[in-house]
């Protein structure tokens, strides 16, 4: 089943709602279709065959849903580039997947230059800005009113759908192959969910290049609702546009649920639309969790767990759940519909539930493999199990919590410490707004837990304040060892997660063994 089979029924039982809003620019699902058609004409009259990979570099708009689908029209495959990258990655995101069109807005054309000496592989750049079209450069509305409409490709659902690469936190970028009926196959599991239906209205608020905004583009549009969206994410831009679309769902990393709870600014506006908000991504502190159900009581907050590998759901804790309370809210849920999750152990055994081990999954919407890198493929996709490289455990009735990722791990005089645990005890203290746990060098330990923190605005707190209050909430070989205080936000990645390898640079440059 092809992609593209969800925009079909959109306009065959929606052609008449709105399908996409966009400052100011309102499309049916029929014009929607109608120009998909012939932007995959366009597509066409560049070159572009069958598996052929289109890369897009561009903040959210109504344009990157119709990239999308266009590009599956076409019978290509989509290859969404992370806006955080520097040229030279880019470049080798391009050079690697061997894109010929690019498709970029007004934020990174001046890059474009750069990148034409450093992506040799790109033929055509197409200008999805409002303004005239860069010399040299296809203007996006131009090709669409010049191109004839072609008829849909349909690709087979084991067909390429995009490359996908793993971003920032974990080291050398790697293509991660998915099919269309993998993102289909997830795109269903997101509906269910997230209680999508056609009365919807999705605000993209996350970055729309990655898998996590990305798996309810595909589910909005299978269920005929509509999409809005900001180019990136504010807290007023984002409760503008919640207030104003009566915007009922959205997906928020939880620095971004930090930055909107904190920000003082939810009275001010009208949010009774917001039925439900999914958040992941990234670890979500307790503490925050709990501070942002208070402030939105009538919202069903869901989670979602997965990686890219995975397209992306693996679990999900339901908006029953959280209602539930108590310990299943630091539960990353149940195993999504149709996926196969287990805890094994190195040598990829079950183990009982509620020991400790590698989170592992199968099913329809685990990935091809990745792109050009056999070695790598096998090793995590080893005897059937895509290995998540997460650490948790699985409890009596089938929950899963996530314990930590195996290389943020610190292993401190032989101790294992869970960075995501002591990371949910600093989080409680009420001066902290954002903190990361990571290893540091140590003669005595080999590795000693060493916290960044940043306090919140018009708050101090000192560091042995931090770890005074740690020391009454974790064990004593968890406590920090040291604390760094910081005035500025920790680095993110384009998808929001804090960029711990970053982190850990400047205590570990100089050492022969680094971790993570």
């Amino acid at each position: 089943m092809s992609l593209t089979q969800g925009l079909h029924r959109a306009m065959q039982t929606a052609g008449s709602r709105i399908a996409t809003r966009f400052q100011g620019r309102d499309r049916t699902w029929a014009d929607v279709g109608q120009r998909v058609a012939r932007l995959a004409g366009g597509l066409r009259a560049l070159g572009v065959g069958r598996g052929d990979r289109v890369a897009i570099l561009s903040l959210n708009s109504d344009r990157y849903v119709e990239y999308f689908y266009a590009v599956a029209w076409a019978g290509a495959a989509c290859n969404p580039v992370n806006i955080r990258l520097a040229p030279a990655e880019i470049a080798y995101t391009l050079n690697d997947s061997k894109c010929e069109v690019l498709f970029i807005d007004e934020t990174f054309a001046a890059l474009v230059p750069e990148l034409r000496s450093l992506a040799p592989s790109v033929s055509h750049y197409v200008y999805m800005g409002n303004a005239e079209a860069p010399p040299a450069m296809i203007d996006y509305e131009d090709l669409i009113a010049r191109s004839e409409p072609v008829d849909d490709a349909e690709a087979e659902s084991g067909e390429l759908a995009g490359l996908f690469y793993t971003g920032g936190t974990t080291g050398k970028s790697k293509g991660v192959m998915l099919t269309h009926g993998n993102l289909v196959h997830n795109a269903m599991n997101v509906i269910t969910a997230m209680g999508y239906d056609r009365d919807a209205v999705y605000l993209h608020a996350g970055p729309m290049f990655h898998l996590a905004d990305m798996a309810s583009t595909f589910a909005v549009t299978m269920v005929a609702a509509t999409h809005c969206a900001i180019p990136r994410f504010d807290v007023e831009q984002v409760l503008q546009v919640m207030q104003g679309a009566r915007v009922t769902h959205t997906l928020l990393v939880p620095t971004m649920v930090n930055l909107l709870v904190s920000s003082g600014r939810l009275p001010d506006y009208d949010l009774k639309s917001l039925r439900r908000m999914l958040y992941g991504a990234s670890p979500m502190p307790e503490a925050l969790l709990r501070k942002a159900m208070d402030a939105l009581p009538a919202v069903g907050f869901t989670q979602g767990y997965g990686q890219t590998e995975a397209s992306p759901l693996i679990t999900f804790l339901s908006a029953e759940d959280h209602r539930a309370g108590g310990g299943l809210l630091r539960s990353a849920g149940m195993p999504a519909y149709g996926v196969d999750v287990r805890i094994l152990d190195e040598r990829d055994r079950q183990v009982p539930r509620g020991t400790v081990g590698e989170i592992c999954a199968r099913g329809a919407n685990v990935m091809l493999g990745y792109w050009g890198l056999e070695r790598q493929t096998a090793e995590t996709l080893r005897n059937g199990w895509l290995h998540t490289g997460d650490m948790g455990y699985m409890d009596e009735d089938g929950y899963v919590y996530i314990v930590d990722r195996a290389k943020d791990m610190v292993i401190t005089g032989g101790e294992n410490v869970f960075s995501v645990e002591v990371e949910g005890a600093i989080y409680q203290h009420p001066a902290v707004q954002e903190c990361a746990v990571i290893g540091i060098p140590d003669e005595r330990w080999g590795e000693a837990v060493h916290a960044i923190v940043v306090p919140r605005s018009g708050m101090t707190v000192s560091g042995d304040e931090i770890i005074a209050h740690c020391r009454s909430l974790i064990a004593a070989y968890k406590v920090p060892r040291s604390i760094s205080l910081h005035s500025e936000s920790l680095p993110l990645s384009g998808a929001g997660k804090i960029l711990k390898t970053e982190l850990r640079k400047p205590y570990w440059k100089d050492m022969t063994r680094n971790v993570g």
